[in-house]
């Protein structure tokens, strides 16, 4: 992890946005920026500082991870603990992290302000440390690329593994376990097993629901190695059906048209008509109710967005899922998602594509 670098990177975005130092509040932009997987602190960064601010439980594992801060520990509450910080380094304005202080926060850290008498303007930021992540550096896509194996794996083991009759939680509860045993840390997000009917909800969540014969079994499940993680979606059918077949062939050559067809520099909404422009062309536009897809890294979610507004810009480094689908209420639903990283101007497919 080239913590400096990342470092280096954020101070001129400060210097940038003429910002004196800001207060890092995210544990996964924590963690991005300094190494520290513990689940409580704060970093403190400011032109030529970087402190790590953590309780007693984990001051030992923070200098340990996060040699290139200093780590400062906390005692009593954030109206002690916090202007004693701040005091230190004679600032006039604090920027923080406004998608992820909550308001109960910020006015925590107001009250110790004013209750200490210290002249400190609060800014808020968007987005300051995930405009960094969302270029990825080689190590990071190798850890993504490790999780996405570990994904692929799952898939081969369920395909043989499952049958008809076990339910929903069975099927999931057997990928779980397998990811676990291969490497995966916890999961980046509850698995979907979805058949039948229930193949139609994008976002299901496994029920005790027996699967049967010829009907779709929408399977979306992401491991995490490393800290970061993969988000692969399959869709099965035990047995024969024209329906699935049909609808099956019309979101894969969606998918290979946005795969093959994506460049540099193209917008997520660019992207996203490629596939959504082959749904459309055999009636099922108003069945594709989603966006083409999303980048991965230390979360599921990130930027890029592909999407029908998307306004991102697609670049090398990035790293994004491919994820059409066709979802009719009543029978059941079919999305193919592949995870693509952008390289020498196209995507290439880091897991193992469907078929």
């Amino acid at each position: 992890m080239n913590t400096p670098d990342r470092l280096q990177k954020l101070r001129r975005k400060l210097a940038e946005q003429k910002l004196e130092a800001i207060l890092i509040a995210s544990s996964h932009n924590r963690y991005y920026l300094s190494g520290f997987s513990g689940s409580a602190g704060y970093l403190l960064i400011t032109a030529d500082k970087a402190i790590l601010a953590t309780d007693f439980r984990y001051v030992e594992q923070a200098g340990r991870e996060a040699p290139d801060y200093t780590v400062s520990r906390i005692t009593g509450e954030l109206a002690e603990w916090f202007p004693r910080l701040i005091a230190a380094l004679s600032l006039s304005r604090l920027a923080f992290e406004s998608e992820h202080v909550t308001f109960a926060l910020y006015q925590q850290l107001q009250d110790a302000l004013n209750k200490s008498q210290l002249k400190l303007q609060l800014q808020p930021v968007t987005g300051l440390v995930e405009s960094l992540r969302v270029i990825k550096e080689p190590e990071e896509i190798k850890l993504i690329t490790r999780a996405v194996e570990i994904t692929d794996a799952a898939f081969s083991y369920i395909n043989g593994k499952m049958k008809l009759g076990m339910s929903e939680l069975q099927v999931a509860w057997e990928i779980e376990k397998f990811m676990r045993e291969h490497t995966s840390q916890s999961l980046p997000f509850d698995i979907i097993v979805a058949s039948g009917p229930n193949a139609a909800l994008p976002h299901a969540k496994p029920t005790s629901r027996p699967i049967g014969t010829d009907e779709p079994v929408v399977i979306d499940i992401g491991a995490r190695f490393g800290g970061y993680t993969s988000d692969l979606t399959r869709t099965l059918c035990l047995g024969e059906d024209d329906i699935f077949h049909k609808l099956y062939d019309v979101v894969r050559r969606a998918q290979l048209a946005a795969i093959t067809g994506i460049r540099e520099n193209m917008t997520g909404n660019e992207a996203d008509s490629l596939a959504r422009s082959v749904i459309e062309q055999e009636g099922y536009g108003a069945a594709f109710g989603h966006g083409l897809g999303h980048g991965i890294g230390l979360e599921t979610h990130e930027q890029p967005r592909a999407g029908l507004k998307s306004p991102d810009t697609l670049s090398n480094g990035m790293v994004f899922t491919v994820e059409p689908g066709i979802y009719i209420s009543g029978w059941g639903g079919i999305r193919i998602e592949d995870d693509v990283v952008m390289e020498n101007g196209t995507a290439r497919v880091i897991s193992q594509t469907a078929r």
